[in-house]
């Protein structure tokens, strides 16, 4: 690594109101090195981003750049300077190309007519695709791309501006392991480069795999930083937490009942999935994996009643259900977990309490007027449970962490009292604790003979949480395991459809 440093960060201290979200924080960041910022959610993480990029100011501090104090009125200011972020939901325009997203803000255009030139414009866009070594049809649309698809646009169009510093925030919380690898290439390509990056992962195998040097945030405050060779899983955790996590997976094992409370059979909607088979019984979790696009995220919305089944049927507890909306299927004790939290499961305007009991309003009802001391009761427990870091439950979603949010979205899960949970990607985004939290909360469940199905990308959470699971490829069920042979070799191969 080069001596100056990219970025540096003095003393930065800053307030909302009366509460201090970061306080006297030191952090820089080298030419052609990975920096991991981590700590739990709520920590403090979020509100250096911002400050990084323009969209706060720091009430006490310096940032400086190339050794050059700076000052960013706003985060024009500090992309014009050469910082570029993407976040966990990626931040692009749905309706228009690949090439007018990297391009946004910084078109091509005539001198003579100042009006666009677009062969330019999509001859640059492939060079960037080529350049990056990835497969992408820059006249393609962003709303036909999957998550790690967008987050790839989303790189490019960091390169197309010649960002010098690239902040990544959560940004394999999606991903498989496969996609996690190829977006790992990337990143050692960029830091060949000098890019320097900033890269936020609650996934510590991640850290140690990809980070030259991670800080610790916890409270506001760093903790402190490790070079490469002093990571280590315990220290960090309890750097992040204040102690020691021993069980991320509950140790205890649920019995599981031979009743069958969910059966499918032959479920298909065209271009997305056909010929899905299963059974899920009381007390169980059954996990699905398999990679982005394979038609996980689709059979488990289709259930729900968020989008159309073509064909096959459902069963619930023996019986035949037809279920053409998410109300029918709450009414029938089916609850879903979005794994896009942003577009489907919360109401971002809304505060706390009416997320999380949204989906329940008849319960706190009465001759039409709504209970607000009941409502707030129920809110409160789930609030508790999964430790939600905000001023009180009339916050507004909005204001909340992106880990916050995902608490938010699984309490407001959990709050249905549902008899099957579907739950896609439920600890996506979130900190070691929650994550910990989370799982005894599902292994609670199972104890109650609640009936579970987990998507995850994460192969540990399939392993450490699952009774069984299935594995997806290309819309058809490829391999069924049970967990005596769940391995990451087995799921692995049969994801990629051998």
């Amino acid at each position: 690594m080069e001596k100056e440093k990219l970025l540096e960060l003095k003393n930065i201290t800053k307030f909302f109101t009366s509460t201090l979200a970061l306080s006297e924080a030191n952090f820089d960041l080298y030419p052609g090195e990975v920096h991991a910022l981590i700590g739990e959610n709520g920590a403090g993480k979020s509100t250096m981003i911002k400050i990084i990029t323009g969209i706060y100011k720091p009430d006490i501090g310096d940032i400086f750049l190339n050794g050059e104090k700076v000052i960013f009125r706003n985060p024009q200011d500090s992309y014009e300077a050469g910082i570029a972020a993407f976040y966990q939901e990626a931040n692009l325009f749905q309706e228009l190309s690949i090439a007018e997203n990297i391009f946004m803000g910084h078109h091509d255009v005539y001198r003579a007519t100042k009006t666009i030139n677009w062969n330019n414009i999509f001859k640059k866009a492939d060079a960037l695709i080529k350049e990056l070594g990835v497969k992408l049809n820059s006249h393609a649309l962003v709303k036909s791309l999957g998550i790690a698809e967008k987050q790839l646009v989303e790189i490019i169009k960091a390169l197309s501006s010649k960002s010098k510093i690239l902040i990544m925030d959560e940004p394999t919380s999606a991903l498989t392991a496969e996609e996690v690898k190829d977006l790992f290439t990337i990143i050692k390509r960029l830091r060949e480069n000098g890019t320097g990056i900033i890269f936020v992962s609650h996934r510590l195998q991640e850290i140690f795999e990809i980070a030259d040097r991670a800080t610790v945030l916890r409270d506001g405050k760093i903790v402190g930083s490790l070079n490469k060779n002093e990571l280590d899983e315990q220290k960090l955790i309890k750097m992040m937490v204040g102690r020691t996590i021993d069980n991320l997976y509950p140790k205890e094992k649920v019995k599981i009942d031979d009743d069958i409370v969910l059966k499918v059979e032959n479920l298909k909607r065209v271009g997305e999935f056909e010929d899905i088979s299963f059974n899920l019984r009381k007390g169980e979790i059954l996990g699905f994996a398999g990679l982005i696009g394979s038609g996980r995220t689709e059979v488990a919305r289709s259930i729900f009643g968020a989008e159309k089944i073509e064909g096959g049927k459902i069963y619930l507890n023996g019986k035949e259900v037809h279920i053409n909306n998410p109300r029918d299927a709450l009414d029938l004790g089916i609850a879903y977990l979005s794994e896009s939290r942003g577009e489907y499961g919360l109401v971002l305007q809304l505060d706390i309490t009416k997320n999380i009991t949204l989906p329940n309003l008849k319960k706190f009802q009465r001759f039409g007027f709504l209970n607000k001391k009941k409502e707030n009761k129920i809110a409160k427990i789930f609030y508790d449970l999964l430790d939600i870091r905000a001023k009180g439950l009339n916050t507004n979603v909005e204001d909340l962490s992106g880990g916050n949010q995902q608490k938010v979205s699984i309490a407001k899960c959990l709050a249905t009292n549902a008899k099957v949970l579907l739950l896609d990607e439920p600890t996506r985004g979130v900190d070691i604790g929650t994550k910990a939290a989370v799982h005894k909360a599902m292994s609670d469940l199972a104890k109650e003979r609640i009936a579970i199905l987990m998507i995850s990308s994460e192969l540990p959470e399939i392993i450490g949480m699952s009774d069984r699971v299935l594995i997806m490829h290309e819309g058809h069920i490829k391999t069924e395991l049970n967990k005596e042979e769940l391995s990451q070799e087995k799921i692995l191969s049969a994801a990629i459809g051998q």
